[in-house]
Parts: structure tokens; sequence; C-alpha cells
């Protein structure tokens, strides 16, 4: 076990558990941050069992004094704080711009972004007064490349980018690192999140979720390699790049592709 730390959001399942998994897996020591105390606490037990230290913190990245309690609370346990992963987050309802509720687009709004930025705001202090540390924020290729249907969610994760690059801008010069993961679909049970669906709708996602080859662990992996590399932009989908590449070099075709029926 080594004495590098690293605090994740949304750690007891899906992606953000995987990383948990991963990190401790190098020796890490983890803060497991949540709102489910249940799968929180069983997180932190297969933690143990690979010889790691953890220990769970209920955390709504909706709230601010959530968030402030998780990093105070780090400091207590830890001599200091090595990397935040703000992985916390939500599908919002699906569907055409007048369909979809606009407490919904202000749902997404308050966990996708709000959330990654009080993270941001919260612990860039501590890693400033630290010289050292770094910043994960778990986007979504979504937010790079537009998809119909999933206006909430894609803008989102477009200004979770868009903080990431500000970010990345800021703290370069403070020894301070920024990586922006940017996965497509996987297998995970990120559409637990889906409030206010259409019949349907999630058995729709958990059946594209269940296409892909790419699995949590696998993107867990990459986002440790991607830390240790100080690595900005993850993809950790080969065919992302192309999507993302269509968009930059030919507008046109990017528009024509997306607007077909």
């Amino acid at each position: 076990m080594n004495n590098k730390t690293v605090v994740i959001t949304g750690a007891s399942s899906g992606l953000g558990k995987a990383t948990a998994l991963a990190f401790a897996r190098q020796g890490w020591q983890i803060a497991v941050a949540d709102i489910n105390q249940e799968r929180g606490d069983e997180a932190v037990e297969e933690i143990k069992a690979l010889g790691s230290q953890a220990f769970f913190h209920y955390c709504n990245v909706a709230k601010s004094e959530d968030i402030q309690a998780l990093h105070d609370r780090c400091l207590e346990e830890w001599t200091q704080i090595d990397v935040l992963i703000n992985n916390a987050g939500i599908v919002s309802a699906l569907g055409a711009i007048d369909r979809v509720p606009m407490v919904e687009w202000q749902r997404a709004m308050e966990i996708n972004l709000m959330g990654v930025v009080r993270g941001c705001s919260i612990f860039a202090r501590t890693f400033k007064e630290q010289g050292a540390g770094h910043i994960v924020n778990i986007a979504s290729i979504a937010g790079l490349i537009t998809i119909p249907g999933m206006g909430s969610y894609s803008a989102s994760k477009a200004a979770v980018v868009s903080v990431s690059e500000m970010l990345r801008a800021e703290l370069k010069h403070k020894n301070i690192g920024v990586t922006v993961v940017c996965p497509s679909l996987f297998r995970t049970n990120l559409s637990e999140s889906l409030m206010n669906a259409k019949e349907g709708q999630q058995e729709v996602i958990d059946q594209q979720m269940e296409k892909s080859s790419m699995t949590a662990e696998d993107i867990a992996e990459k986002i440790v390699s991607a830390v240790k590399a100080n690595q900005f932009m993850l993809l950790p989908h080969k065919t992302s790049w192309f999507h993302w590449g269509v968009k930059r070099l030919s507008p046109s075709l990017y528009q024509w592709l997306i607007t077909r029926r």
C-alpha cells in the first residue's frame, strides 16, 4: 500500500466503484462518496479485501455543504488529498426539447454540471495550498458530439468538458493536473438514475449498454493510466475519436449524419 489518496464521488456502483477498485489494486487509499450508504459500505469492503484502506462518506453533490464536509473528512483522515474524481452523475429524461420538463433540465445541470463545479471549486483550493493534485471530471462522448433526444444530458456533459478545459488552463502552472473522461456507452447501471422516463426508454438504454464491448472496469483502468500520465482528454472508445474527428473536420457531414432518419 502507498500513501496516495483519491476521492471519488458516485463511487458505490458503476464506473465510480470500478475506478475505486482499480486505484485500490495500485495500493491507493480511497474515499468512497455517494448517496447510497449500503452500496458504499459494500464497495469499501471490496476495497479493503484488496489490501487498501477506504472509508465511506455520504455526499450529495447537489449540496455544497456535503462536498465541503467530504473534503474536510478527507483532510482529517489523510495528510493530503492527491486526486479528486468527479464521477457522480445521472441520465436525465429523453425526448425532444418541447417534451422534456424543465425540471429535468434543472436536475441534469444541478448534478452533472454543478456537482462537478462544486467539487472542483472546493478541492482546488487545497490542491493549490499543497502545490499538487489532480482533478478528473467524468463527462461523456455526448458532451463532444450531439445525440438527438438527449439535450439536457448532452448539454450538461458539454459544459463539463468546457469547465475542464478552463481548469486545465488555470491550473497548468500550479502542478495540478486535469483529466476529462468522455466515454461512449458501456456496461454499467447508469440508467437507474433515469427519472420520468417514457415506457421502454430505460430498457432501450440498457440494451444499448449491453451491446458495448467495453466495461466499466476497462474504462477505470484507462482512468488510472490517464492520471499517471497527466493526460487531459480521455476517449476510451476508439470509435469516439472517429466521430469527434468528423465533427471537427467536416461540420456539414457531421450535421447530415446526426439528422438522418
